[in-house]
């Protein structure tokens, strides 16, 4: 199985997160997109995220219509500061045979070798440098303290695309604590149940 992996911390989940989730299934033939949501993310500690399972409810009302997206709670269950080259390792062992796409922002794959035993992380799974029209080409070269040429080809083989659409889980919060709208920004039960719930208001 082609498995995609979208780590984050989905406070809230966003359309732009489906997006690209869709691009790289569909660009890089992928059988499953799963969206792993963070405890604790090891680069957002000085904030704390919303309650887990506020973030989970909202992960399965926004994934619920595609049957190629499923969400892993390894993270989660697990607490605290989880590291990728963990979770994907984990994975990894859980079933041999699945090939495993780590799917990122381009801006992301430009930090990977700072991240914690990257080479491994590269070993583990295929980063999936997704980028932007208008937005500066993908430099791939960068990964040769941590990647040999041949897994770079690779990792440039499955560069992915998306449309252009600037949405950021901070904003959205911005925009619930001042009372506006946040509507065609997220799916339409995520929208309801942070409304319902009182999510990001101060």
């Amino acid at each position: 199985m082609r498995l995609g992996i979208l780590g984050g911390t989905f406070d809230p989940i966003h359309n732009g997160h489906l997006l690209l989730a869709e691009c790289c299934r569909e660009q890089c033939r992928l059988d499953e997109v799963w969206f792993l949501p963070s405890a604790v993310a090891p680069h957002k500690r000085d904030r704390r995220p919303t309650d887990a399972e506020h973030r989970l409810a909202m992960l399965e009302l926004a994934t619920a219509g595609n049957p190629a997206f499923s969400i892993c709670r390894r993270e989660i269950d697990r607490g605290g500061v989880n590291y990728s080259v963990d979770t994907l390792a984990y994975l990894r062992a859980e079933d041999p045979t699945r090939e495993l796409f780590f799917l990122m922002g381009a801006d992301m794959l430009f930090d990977l070798p700072q991240w914690r035993d990257a080479s491994r992380v590269c070993e583990l799974a295929v980063p999936v440098a997704v980028s932007r029209p208008g937005v500066v080409p993908v430099d791939f070269d960068h990964l040769r303290e941590v990647a040999g040429p041949e897994r770079i080809e690779l990792i440039r083989r499955h560069r992915a695309e998306m449309p252009q659409i600037d949405i950021s889980a901070g904003e959205l919060r911005r925009l619930v604590s001042l009372g506006r709208s946040i509507r065609y920004r997220v799916p339409p039960a995520v929208e309801r149940y942070i409304e319902t719930h009182g999510l990001y208001r101060e």
